[in-house]
């Protein structure tokens, strides 16, 4: 095979009534540069030093925009690095122990079922067996039920089964009494039934970490020192434009850790879930009086996911109506790249929309295009507030133009914490939106996932979301599962049930209020970009650090660098404009906080400045050498600074001081390597041991 494509979930992640869950692709050498994402490689940092970093980042789909192939965007890191443990945790003997006691489980129940005279499908197995049962397929499925077991429904007369290492004795004597047998399972003898050519001989795994974690306490010490490399947001506040970092508080993610939400299977019949139900119902109703629509899907892993189940259900609603000519899709070009992607995906044609200088979409252009295309227009992706951090002024003009055209409004509701509260996507005249939950709505980014990225739409829409063969018998899914991840939805609902309406609409004021004060503090020092005509931007805006390439020949890579030196992770670099940094503070940030980032921003000017005045070397300074680590404070210094300037910057705390694992990366030699070679066993022999 040239490309692999499966599921980390039996790598200790619950099934969570349908996830979230990390799924893989893995690929041939000569195609690694064509996958979609970013691949982690090995690079070295200024001291020489083995670093990992992401590579290959041009690929990144907001930066590609108009020639962006792919959507497929979420990475669902939480959930590889509880997978990555697993496998780190239990090893190479362990993860075979687990496959062997699974296997073996399998082939005792598949001898039960031969017992009482039933062929098992196929012949070769490993932990999944089917059964043809014929007419008795209902009876047997309602008496596992009786004994507390869920087999799954194959067909009109088959029964199908799954084991794992959590199966137990009285699991499979259950089923046995299901199908008519009263057996014990030191009735049989338990072996293979695996084809000898097909046993792996080779090792695998061999990195010295799947070998040192035996004990729980080394276990737990690892996490920490890995967690310790981290800079989340139980350090700092992380200021990423457009991604909405807040807090996810505890008591919210709390029962996400329930079995009786992460113990579900997402196909089990609908009257064992009633609690999920419930829940879903009234998150949606809640998100539904949120921002103006009649009906959600909770179908979509991800805002990007959510992008083309909106654009399929616009899709399908032309096409029911007759109109399957509209296929044009007008997109202004400062547009995150997977909207492009996306409406390539569902078969439309991108026709770009130009931008005005400060940031709006040109309405002129706009019209003209809708005119244009007004025969085949079949919708408009718009975000508001927009990519540049602005509410414009235009966009009930925008929803008009295209529904006069007969096309839909596609709203990006990736900027709703600017709106919860105070206006509405399906007031202002959109038709269709996706909510992504781990921004707005509080569920954690974890590194790039699990995401949620619901879609809303308006009443005339609602038959054309998504459906599911396993929840409403109709077809159309978007997600393996009924309802996308659901077992995160917890987190949302009750950020929505404890804020309450007079809390959700007092946290977007805090969020707005909170990106304007560090704009005025940061004004004078760096220019804004784009603000609206009344001097004012939404919840984020945009701080641009290009004149400083030309007066001293500092870039936005060494601001971002030197932000870590202060404790701060970066804010959104060189996009939606080139060269510049979007900051986002959110309402989650104190006062505090925000003047604590708004220091160091303005230290890092006056750094500017020192080389500008020929005070600092233009080469050797504190921005071309950040970030400093520990190492820094040791052996010889030959730089014309201290290494108290050097290490402790303004905003920089002395104790409890984040310390960057790593100095300054080579980006050009991580981009040339992008695979992790594992040391030879000799290495790590005696450690193993």
């Amino acid at each position: 095979a040239d490309i692999a494509i499966g599921s980390s979930q039996r790598f200790g992640v619950p099934v969570g009534y349908g996830g979230p869950h990390a799924a893989f692709m893995s690929v041939k050498d000569a195609i690694k540069r064509s996958m979609p994402g970013r691949l982690v490689g090995v690079s070295v940092d200024a001291r020489g030093n083995r670093a990992y970093r992401l590579s290959l980042q041009t690929r990144e789909q907001h930066i590609r925009r108009e020639k962006a192939t792919s959507n497929i965007c979420t990475a669902q890191v939480l959930l590889a690095v509880m997978a990555s443990m697993y496998g780190v945790f239990h090893g190479p003997q362990g993860i075979k122990a687990i496959a062997q006691q699974t296997h073996k489980k399998a082939v005792l129940m598949a001898k039960g079922l031969e017992k009482l005279g039933y062929t098992i499908e196929p012949e070769t197995f490993f932990d999944t067996i089917t059964v043809d049962v014929g007419h008795m397929q209902g009876v047997i499925m309602r008496s596992a039920v009786a004994e507390g077991v869920n087999l799954r429904k194959v067909g009109a007369t088959k029964i199908g089964m799954s084991l794992d290492e959590r199966t137990r004795p009285a699991t499979l004597e259950a089923v046995w009494r299901a199908f008519g047998g009263n057996f014990v399972v030191a009735d049989f003898e338990a072996d293979y039934r695996l084809p000898k050519d097909l046993l792996r001989t080779s090792q695998y795994m061999t990195h010295p970490i799947f070998h040192m974690n035996r004990a729980e306490s080394e276990m737990t010490r690892y996490i920490r020192r890995l967690s310790d490399r981290d800079l989340a947001l139980d350090r700092s506040m992380i200021p990423l434009g457009s991604c909405t970092m807040k807090l996810n508080a505890t008591a919210e993610m709390l029962p996400i850790t329930w079995p009786e939400f992460s113990d579900i299977h997402p196909f089990v019949p609908a009257n064992q879930a009633l609690g999920y139900k419930e829940m879903i119902d009234d998150l949606s109703e809640k998100l539904c009086s949120v921002t103006g629509y009649d009906a959600f899907s909770m179908q979509p892993n991800s805002g990007a996911q959510g992008e083309y189940a909106g654009l399929l259900t616009i899709r399908n609603y032309h096409l029911a109506n007759g109109d399957t000519h509209r296929d044009v899709c007008l997109i202004p070009t400062s547009a995150h790249g997977t909207n492009p992607a996306s409406a390539q995906m569902v078969g439309m044609k991108v026709v770009p929309i130009k931008v005005r200088e400060n940031g709006d979409i040109d309405i002129d252009d706009f019209r003209e295009k809708a005119e244009q295309f007004s025969e085949n227009l079949s919708c408009c992706m718009i975000t508001y507030p927009s990519t540049h951090g602005v509410f414009e002024e235009t966009v009930r003009q925008i929803c008009d133009i295209t529904h006069k055209h007969g096309g839909q409004v596609y709203l990006d509701g990736a900027n709703m914490n600017a709106m919860v509260g105070l206006a509405r996507p399906g007031d202002i005249g959109s038709d269709v939106s996706h909510l992504n939950l781990h921004k707005t709505f509080c569920i954690p980014h974890g590194g790039g996932g699990p995401g949620m990225g619901p879609i809303g739409v308006k009443a005339h829409l609602a038959p054309f979301l998504p459906g599911h063969v396993a929840s409403d018998g109709r077809e159309g899914a978007v997600s393996a599962a009924p309802f996308g991840s659901p077992s995160i939805l917890p987190i949302s609902w009750s950020y929505c049930l404890m804020m309450g309406g007079e809390g959700l609409t007092q946290a977007t004021k805090v969020a707005i209020l909170n990106a304007n004060y560090i704009a005025a503090r940061l004004s004078g020092a760096y220019d804004v970009l784009y603000k609206s005509e009344t001097g004012r931007v939404a919840h984020e805006c945009i701080i641009d650090t290009r004149p400083l390439v030309d007066s001293c020949g500092v870039t936005v890579d060494d601001v971002a660098k030197r932000l870590i030196d202060c404790g701060f992770h970066a804010p959104t670099m060189s996009w939606p404009v080139a060269g510049t940094l979007m900051i986002e503070p959110t309402e989650s940030e104190t006062k505090a906080e925000l003047d604590r980032f708004c220091d160091a921003m303005l230290a890092i000017r006056e750094e500017a400045r020192d080389i500008e005045e020929g005070r600092s070397d233009k080469l050797n300074n504190p921005l071309k050498n950040a970030p400093h680590t520990v190492e820094d404070l040791v052996g010889e210094w030959d730089r014309p600074y201290s290494r108290e300037k050097g290490c402790f910057p303004p905003g920089a705390f002395r104790i409890d001081k984040y310390w960057s694992p790593v100095n300054r990366i080579d980006n050009v030699y991580g981009d040339r390597n992008l695979i992790c070679t594992c040391p030879p066993m000799s290495e790590y022999q005696e450690a193993a041991e």
